[in-house]
């Protein structure tokens, strides 16, 4: 072995020794390890017992804490609402502060405008307290339950102690009885009830202030009313200002269970103010309103009492309730989305429409007289006229019974008008048994009639005669009956009320005795009829023909019995006949008889002209001067100079002389004409006699008949 191999091998060997070193040093590091981790299990097991015994002792504080935090979540629930309560009691209070403030404010605040800005900062904070009010009560009851249930948790789970528990228990009954008591009182015993009547005051005090300013003072004359319906104009009743604070008091006042109350102020107000408007036109007429009442009072008065109430009513339309209607919707229109201010209108107007309506109807059953036909008709115009108006005002089903009594109205008035128009042939006809003139003039009915008939054909009132017979008729037959024309409709009922004229003409001429005044009341009284229709609307209604072979070739006929009765048998005591039979002694005897007998004659006649027979129309008379005079004088002078000598030893008149006599005689017909009474027309004329006519349809419609102590018609 060589030394090379020997060193390897020693090498070897010392890494063995080395590696067994190692070895021996690893296993007594692993036994040094072993014994240490057997220590350490010792140790751990210490330490598990040791934990398990703490496990055992920390739980029942691990339950506490539990309990602790449900508690702690349990009393937050609680405290939020009640301290929520509290704020909102701290709000109602300094709300309350303010409302004395405002208060004190307004009662010394003169300027009309700062005081209306301070009402309106008053209601708005009368509304952010009742908005407390009701903020408190709805938090109480939540607060109070919350509360009672921590009570309970605390009383079932004793996680406190007695003491604590009572004081909270006191603490929830005295919450409880604040809640039952305080929160009513706040709202109806407190500031609040009395800020919400003093609310009311105002509300009651500025609707009182709202006034119809442009409304006509005094007393109207029935002959201004053109005038004054031209002025009468709606107006607002309150400013801008003024209608938003009634808003916002009206809202608040609904809003607080008082919409009662705030209607009853606005009606009773308004209606008032309406009422106190219409008064200042001194309407004494309308406390006369029952039939037999207009039946007592004087056509005078009558006439002026239904001008007036035509004039009234109008303004009462068009001007009072137009604006009492806006102010009622701006001021209770948001109440109960608009449903509300309807009914508020038509109670205001209500009792004041009745006032009208009664007169109305008073006048339309009163007794049917012929003059009251244009006061009549005066009154269904204006209802017509208003109609589109007052349906617009009294629109909707608030205002259905007032618009139903209007309609009502207008019926009444067309049954009345047409039975006053359609009556007044049959009382023509009814007053044949009067006795005629007894002087042959023109009989008052028929001057009456005849200017009535002309009178009711003028502009003003043919065409609402025309509608309101045209109405009848269709009520009577049926809107399906076939309608007359207009024309057709009023000739016929003209031709009706002519024809009774004509046959009370003809009855009452038989009446008379003398055998010349039957002739001279035809005459005259055709004569004037055919005259006074003639280029008249009444005129042209009936038809020339008809007019003149009705009524002036009577007259004409008339006249020429006239003549013939009354001077006829006169001129024929100089009739020359039998002079010719007599030989010459007996001739002279014989004129001269013939001229006594005329001259007698003439004298009775001449005289019973003056005094029994009466021509009124000029004209006419002045017809008859130039006939008779024809027909007397030239036979009175052919007879006295053909006997001339018969009757020279004696003086007897001359033909001058009976001329002159005969003038005379029509002049003091003419004469009389000045002293007879007739029917007058107050401020009206005849179309054909040239005078001036009224201005304004208003004066043409009132101007019309007077009513004396005993009626025309019985006259």
């Amino acid at each position: 072995m060589s030394m090379e191999e020997l060193k390897e091998d020693d090498q070897m060997l010392a890494k063995l020794k080395e590696a067994c070193s190692d070895l021996k040093n690893l296993l007594q590091i692993s036994f040094n390890v072993e014994t240490s981790l057997a220590e350490m299990e010792d140790k751990f097991d210490g330490m598990q017992e040791n934990l398990s015994i703490a496990s055992r002792r920390i739980a029942p504080l691990q339950s506490l804490s539990i309990a602790n935090k449900a508690l702690d979540t349990r009393i937050n629930r609680a405290i939020s609402p009640a301290l929520a309560l509290l704020e909102s009691f701290k709000l109602s209070e300094s709300l309350q502060r303010r409302l004395l403030d405002l208060a004190t404010k307004l009662s010394n605040e003169k300027s009309s405008n700062k005081r209306l800005k301070k009402l309106i900062k008053y209601v708005d904070t009368v509304d952010n307290l009742n908005e407390a009010i009701n903020s408190i009560s709805k938090e109480c009851e939540p607060a109070i339950q919350k509360l009672q249930e921590v009570v309970e948790f605390l009383s079932r789970t004793k996680a406190t102690d007695q003491f604590r528990t009572r004081r909270l228990r006191e603490t929830l009954i005295t919450l409880k009885s604040l809640c039952e008591t305080e929160v009513d009182a706040m709202r109806f015993d407190g500031l609040f009830d009395d800020a919400l009547l003093n609310l009311q005051d105002e509300y009651e005090s500025l609707l009182n202030k709202m006034r119809h300013r442009n409304f006509m003072e005094g007393k109207v004359d029935s002959d201004d009313q053109d005038d004054v319906a031209t002025e009468m104009v709606p107006t607002d009743l309150g400013s801008e200002l003024e209608v938003e604070v009634l808003t916002k008091i009206s809202e608040t006042l609904a809003a607080n269970h008082c919409l009662d109350i705030c209607i009853d102020i606005f009606v009773k107000v308004r209606y008032r103010r309406a009422a106190k408007a219409l008064m200042r036109l001194n309407p004494e007429y309308l406390k006369t309103y029952s039939p037999e009442e207009i039946d007592e009072m004087e056509w005078e008065s009558l006439e002026t009492a239904i001008s007036l109430w035509i004039q009234h009513f109008e303004l009462a339309i068009k001007n009072v309730f137009v604006s009492e209607k806006k102010l009622c919707c701006q001021v209770l229109g948001t109440i109960m989305d608009g449903v509300i201010w309807p009914e508020c209108f038509v109670k205001i107007a209500d009792k004041i429409m009745a006032v009208f309506f009664r007169f109305g109807e008073g006048v339309a059953r009163s007794k049917k007289e012929p003059q009251k036909l244009f006061k009549l008709l005066d009154m269904f115009e204006s209802l017509e006229r208003l109609k589109p108006e007052f349906s617009n005002i009294f629109a909707g089903e608030a205002g259905a019974d007032i618009c139903s009594r209007y309609r009502e109205l207008e019926k009444l008035l067309v049954h009345s008008s047409t039975k006053v128009f359609f009556d007044l042939g049959l009382q023509i006809e009814a007053n044949q048994d009067v006795l005629p003139p007894q002087d042959g003039s023109v009989p008052k009915l028929v001057r009456y009639a005849i200017n009535y008939l002309k009178y009711l054909l003028m502009d003003a009132y043919s065409a609402t005669m025309v509608r309101v017979l045209r109405t009848e008729q269709i009520w009577k037959a049926g809107t399906l009956s076939t309608p007359e024309t207009d024309e057709n409709l009023l000739k016929d009922a003209m031709f009706n009320i002519m024809d009774a004229i004509r046959r009370n003409i003809e009855s009452k001429k038989l009446r008379y005795k003398d055998k010349v005044l039957p002739h001279v009341f035809v005459m005259n009284t055709y004569w004037y009829i055919y005259m006074r229709t003639r280029s008249t609307e009444l005129g042209k209604l009936m038809g020339d023909q008809y007019m003149k072979k009705t009524y002036k070739i009577v007259a004409e006929e008339s006249a020429y019995s006239y003549q013939k009765q009354a001077w006829g048998s006169l001129v024929r005591l100089l009739d020359k006949e039998d002079i010719k039979r007599v030989d010459k002694d007996g001739l002279t005897a014989m004129v001269r008889g013939k001229m006594e007998a005329f001259t007698k004659a003439f004298d009775d006649i001449t005289q019973r002209h003056k005094n029994f027979y009466y021509i009124p129309d000029s004209d006419l008379r002045e017809q008859m001067r130039e006939a008779t005079v024809k027909l007397v004088v030239p036979a009175y002078t052919e007879f006295l100079n053909n006997f001339a000598s018969s009757l020279h030893d004696k003086s007897y008149p001359s033909p001058e002389y009976i001329e002159h006599s005969l003038n005379h005689m029509f002049e003091v017909a003419d004469h009389k004409t000045s002293g007879k009474s007739s029917l007058r027309l107050r401020q009206m004329k005849d179309p054909s006699d040239g005078s001036n006519s009224l201005s304004g349809e208003q004066s043409r419609r009132s101007k019309d008949f007077r009513r004396s102590k005993s009626s025309v018609i019985d006259a």
